[in-house]
């Protein structure tokens, strides 16, 4: 097999690097801001983006021991280099497999799954779109789920980029989380706050009979 020529990727990449230490989503946001860097120079970012998707929900949940194998310490640098060789080569852009041999040197193909997901928040983020978690109490078909979309974001006045979940104990209703903000507008959260106003009322009104007995 030729050597490949070096991709503007790692040297994007390289300076970048942040400390092993360091979380793995902020790891993983570092090199997510310098792969889509990269794709968009050499103007295939969308190309890219896909086929790191692809690789991440289809081709390694195929192959069952190669995330472990790749992040395993037992193997070395070059023998991981050449793994993604044998396996991506004709099968990925050349930008791809370039960005996957910079993970491969620098022994981060381990967290390739929680890379490629930051990669997706990047896009996401220069399109202007805010990331969200729409729970609901029942599974929604896609129409449905497009629509109740298209509502949350005329209701916030902003575009968003939503995962659905489900959550029975929510009983109707819906709970929007963006970003670090959660609009809750369950049934559920409805009905606490009506048993804490019964509550209340309930102590006022007993306040209110101990005030008439103790002025009579």
């Amino acid at each position: 097999m030729q050597p490949h020529q070096p991709d503007p990727t790692s040297a994007i990449i390289e300076p970048l690097l942040a400390p092993r230490d360091v979380s793995v989503a902020l790891v993983a946001h570092v090199y997510a801001e310098a792969i889509v860097e990269a794709a968009e120079k050499r103007n295939c970012r969308d190309e890219v983006v896909a086929e790191l998707k692809q690789l991440a929900s289809e081709v390694l949940p195929r192959v069952p021991g190669l995330l472990a194998l790749l992040d395993s310490p037992r193997l070395g640098i070059t023998e991981k280099a050449a793994v993604v060789d044998k396996a991506m080569a004709g099968r990925v852009s050349e930008t791809t497999r370039n960005t996957l041999q910079v993970l491969a040197n620098h022994q981060r193909l381990g967290i390739l799954p929680e890379i490629v997901a930051a990669v997706s928040c990047e896009v996401d983020r220069l399109a202007g779109k805010r990331q969200a978690i729409i729970t609901t109490a029942q599974s929604l078909d896609d129409p449905r789920r497009q629509a109740l979309l298209a509502e949350v974001e005329h209701a916030l006045g902003t575009a968003l980029s939503a995962r659905f979940t489900v959550n029975p104990d929510l009983l109707g209703g819906l709970v929007v989380r963006v970003e670090d903000t959660v609009y809750d507008q369950s049934v559920a959260t409805g009905l606490v706050r009506l048993a804490e106003r019964l509550k209340q009322r309930s102590i006022h009104e007993i306040q209110h009979r101990r005030d008439r007995l103790g002025s009579a």
